[in-house]
């Protein structure tokens, strides 16, 4: 452990972030590095599994970067994605998908969500289905 904190101070103090929060490994004002891990962008589109709660089903689908910065041109981060839109760029999923924010964070992943019961053929909400 002793190697590794000199390890992380070394570094740390190329960085230049003082420690406010000591631990075992990093004791108060000593220099700590702040990881940011890069984006990962796929070769293709890639889409989540779906999940749910008690009103909607939901999915990501994450973006190879070329496509990622063409939803930054359409929309500069200000406003979300038309069905049209976002079927334009290649994402293909059945009927009733909303895009329904933007994670600023990580805006080549586009957040996705429909009413639960919505008829995927039709992209209407049938009367069993959920509603709000």
């Amino acid at each position: 452990q002793a190697i590794l904190a000199q390890a992380i101070l070394a570094q740390a103090a190329d960085v230049g972030h003082k420690c406010d929060q000591p631990s075992a490994l990093v004791p108060r004002g000593s220099y700590r590095v702040r990881v940011r891990e890069m984006p990962h962008y796929p070769d293709e589109i890639e889409y989540s599994d779906k999940y749910a709660d008690s009103t909607y089903e939901y999915r990501h689908v994450t973006l190879p970067k070329p496509i990622a910065k063409e939803v930054m041109k359409l929309t500069s981060l200000r406003r979300l994605l038309e069905d049209q839109e976002w079927r334009g760029l290649g994402i293909q999923q059945s009927r009733g998908w909303q895009h329904y924010e933007i994670h600023k964070p990580e805006p080549h992943i586009l957040l996705f969500r429909r009413l639960l019961g919505t008829d995927p053929i039709t992209g209407q909400v049938t009367a069993a289905g959920g509603g709000a």
